[in-house]
């Protein structure tokens, strides 16, 4: 089958032609794959920092969203022609979902609504389960503030969307280009990133700060007030003081929390901003994506005209 992935340890993402997986095993589902989402994190898949099981030759991707072509033993829920999506890590199969068939554990997958097409659907499980767990863990109430950085990016986009929606006032930081769409998207207030001094332009006492940029949590943990709370997606979260808890948080897969996201999705109360390119284009996407140069954009790799999934 056509894929994009790996060679071997440490190799460049390439196009490859990979053997079929093999026929689910029980709590499995073998799906085919009708879109898959690119991220920064797939940079780390290939034996830099986050072991999900490839054994490569072997696509890369941890999410997707596709058709169910099997259905192993013991699986409920589920049955052929199901769509479905899914994050999945670690991958049973050792194989991911930039490929035409990808084998996922049914507990990690959740069913897609009618309303969601395969390219939205594709491009919402890591973004958005990161969004949301970020949340569920700094807790807050209706009316309290959080500073987002990076709100422009696909994980932040939804994140500014998901604490709007429960009255959480939003401070984003951001290009001037995305501050016109994060307003739109409940922002209150959207702070330009490429200000050095954008630190003192923002009202401080923050109760909560979300870090999704890279090297801005020691910028943002002096406005976050005294007992308040920061999540780092980026894993720099600084030393605890002034009794701020500050931690990293690492992505879990949640099906029932993906089934959510999903209908709040087809709903059109969670917008999403997908840039669907072929397979064929997925070294060159992945190029785009872990040099910061996707312009917010979500990327979604779908199988070429004439594939036979």
């Amino acid at each position: 089958m056509k894929a994009c992935g790996v060679s071997g340890a440490g190799k460049e993402a390439v196009l490859l032609e990979l053997p079929e997986p093999s026929p689910p095993g029980a709590g499995q589902l073998l799906v085919a794959v009708e879109a898959a989402g690119v991220g920064p994190w797939d940079e780390l898949l290939n034996g830099s920092g986050w072991d999900v099981g490839l054994r490569a030759p072997a696509a890369l991707g941890v999410e997707g969203a596709g058709k169910v072509l099997a259905v192993g033993a013991g699986v409920a829920g589920f049955a052929v022609g199901d769509r479905v999506l899914a994050h999945e890590a670690p991958l049973p199969g050792g194989s991911g979902f930039w490929a035409e068939r990808v084998l996922i554990n049914a507990d990690h997958t959740a069913a897609c609504p009618p309303g969601l097409d395969a390219v939205h659907a594709a491009a919402l499980p890591v973004n958005g389960l990161t969004a949301l767990q970020s949340l569920e863990k700094l807790d807050l109430s209706r009316g309290q503030r959080l500073l987002i950085t990076n709100g422009g990016g696909a994980t932040g986009a939804l994140a500014v969307q998901l604490a709007a929606a429960e009255g959480i006032e939003v401070t984003a930081t951001a290009s001037p280009a995305a501050a016109e769409r994060l307003l739109g998207l409940g922002a209150r207030e959207v702070v330009d990133y490429h200000d050095p001094n954008w630190p003192a332009k923002v009202r401080g006492g923050f109760d909560a700060a979300l870090i999704v940029a890279a090297g801005t949590a020691n910028a943002a943990l002096p406005l976050v007030r005294d007992g308040g709370r920061l999540c780092s997606l980026t894993s720099d979260a600084p030393a605890e003081e002034r009794g701020i808890t500050s931690w990293d948080l690492y992505l879990e897969p949640n099906a029932t929390q993906l089934a959510r996201l999903a209908e709040q999705a087809a709903a059109g109360t969670l917008e999403l901003a997908p840039e669907p390119l072929p397979l064929s284009q997925g070294p060159a996407a992945f190029t785009r994506v872990v040099s910061g140069r996707a312009g917010g954009k979500k990327i979604v790799l779908t199988p070429e005209a004439g594939s036979t999934v």
